[in-house]
């Protein structure tokens, strides 16, 4: 190893030490109450996509597998009709499976990582188990959250060959059950260079291409975390410089070493989350946000006078150009699908996004006529993920809308009722009565603070839906 990378790896290193010992000690402190809001509305919109996503019938048929193999102690919660209690992996990993799988979970606006995803399905199984309280519980998702997002933004891939639900689910849940067990700043470091070691190279274009393993790397991240945590305490750990090796060395990754740890404790990853109320990938949002505004000024016109869409996105707009998408999840990474469904339906959400809309006649003879194109001069984040979108009719006429940057981020959030209204949305039909659990959470109420995380699940849980 040359003299230069040495130097870069003995850096991380340091860096990487100083985030796990800052770690180790950040969930006796009560969160600043914005940091706090912000973390259980992360928790409560993705406990809303666990939800979700448990009513697709591959997520059933998976869930009925986990719970075959379960080990028969009920100590943890499946999301989904009859809240049924498994042992903490097998939770974990029910819960994990469907997180991802109708694209309506929040995620990191600062780089590629969605940090509730990663570290949500492990952290609220083990913390069941153990009871810890609601404050305490927010405190190690805001915690976690800024472990696993501060890895992204210390180890940028600089193209899409790696999809970072492979390259940071494990980290997350790793860090998730070391926060929630208590361990040291030494345990940390074990757990979660374990589990570093154990991430895997999941291709980014197996989202592209609607492989539907891709919404599993959630659980399989969920599973590695909670036996990295195992494997740590018996003594089976990897190395301070093991995330360096695995992502500079062999993903061939940028480092930035100082993003790891520079700010900790004043500047937190989950106040720039965003959150989505389209149902696909977020480089699309923009492009779909503009196709509802064209949508709202096509007045006499009609859908179906329309010669060509244009669509000009940032690099990673453009990577997302499936014409023919097989499979929903495919859908949910094609600009042509996404826009040609929002623009035939009036909606970007999950009705733009089902298997009925991949046979659409209409909506598949517009994805052919969609046009991608680079778009010029994308600008720093948050306007990084740009879309100009132009329809042009059969005579010749145009209109276009241009979104910089679509809403849902911190410069431009959704507001607590629109996210309350999709956690309804998302949750109510199987577990009536989370909803407003959730939403106390948000508000901070004390009493909700102080509960029992194990009681505030059996609220959320009474009265669900039977399987």
């Amino acid at each position: 190893m040359n003299t230069d990378k040495n130097a870069l790896r003995a850096a991380a290193a340091e860096h990487t030490r100083r985030l796990f010992g800052w770690a180790a000690t950040a969930c006796s402190s009560p969160l600043p109450d914005p940091i706090r809001r912000r973390a259980a509305t992360i928790l409560a919109d993705d406990i809303g996509a666990i939800v979700a996503g448990s009513l697709e019938p591959q997520v059933a048929r998976a869930r009925e597998g986990f719970a075959r193999t379960a080990t028969g102690r009920a100590e943890a919660t499946v999301f989904a009709t009859g809240a049924a209690r498994l042992d903490v992996a097998s939770a974990a990993c029910a819960n994990g499976m469907a997180i991802t799988w109708c694209e309506l979970d929040e995620g990191f606006r600062n780089a590629s990582c969605h940090g509730g995803a990663y570290t949500i399905p492990a952290l609220i199984a083990e913390a069941e188990a153990r009871n810890l309280t609601v404050e305490h519980v927010l405190r190690a998702v805001a915690v976690a959250y800024e472990v696993t997002t501060r890895f992204a933004l210390a180890y940028p891939f600089p193209g899409f060959y790696v999809h970072p639900h492979a390259a940071f689910a494990t980290i997350g849940a790793a860090i998730a059950v070391s926060l929630i067990r208590g361990h040291d700043a030494r345990l940390i470091q074990d757990t979660v260079t374990g589990a570093a070691s154990m991430t895997f190279a999941g291709p980014f274009d197996t989202a592209v291409e609607g492989s539907l393993v891709r919404n599993g790397w959630t659980a399989a991240g969920a599973w590695i975390g909670l036996r990295a945590a195992d494997w740590a305490e018996a003594g089976i750990a990897g190395g301070l410089h093991t995330p360096f090796d695995v992502f500079a060395t062999n993903f061939r990754t940028r480092v930035i070493p100082e993003a790891l740890s520079e700010g900790l404790g004043s500047q937190w990853s989950v106040s720039n989350g965003y959150h989505k109320i389209f149902a696909c990938c977020n480089y699309a949002h923009a492009a779909v946000e503009a196709s509802l505004q064209l949508r709202s000024r096509l007045e006499a016109r009609r859908i179906s006078d329309i010669e060509q869409i244009t669509v000009e996105a940032g690099p990673g707009g453009v990577a997302l150009s499936t014409v023919e998408p097989e499979t929903v999840l495919a859908a949910k990474f094609s600009i042509p699908h996404a826009v040609a469904a929002t623009t035939q339906l009036g909606t970007g959400g999950a009705a733009a996004f089902t298997y009925d809309t991949l046979g659409d006649s209409a909506i598949a003879d517009l994805r052919r006529r969609v046009k991608l194109a680079a778009y010029a001069d994308v600008g720093p984040p948050p306007r990084d993920r740009p879309a100009r979108v132009t329809w042009t009719f059969r005579d010749g006429a145009q209109m276009s809308a241009v979104v910089e940057n679509p809403r849902g981020g911190a410069d431009q959030p959704f507001d607590e009722p629109t996210l309350l209204s999709k956690l309804a949305e998302n949750s109510a039909a199987v577990l009536p009565a989370a909803p407003p659990v959730l939403a106390a959470l948000i508000a901070g109420e004390p009493d909700a603070l102080a509960r029992g995380w194990r009681d505030t699940v059996a609220m959320m849980t009474r009265g669900a839906v039977a399987p």
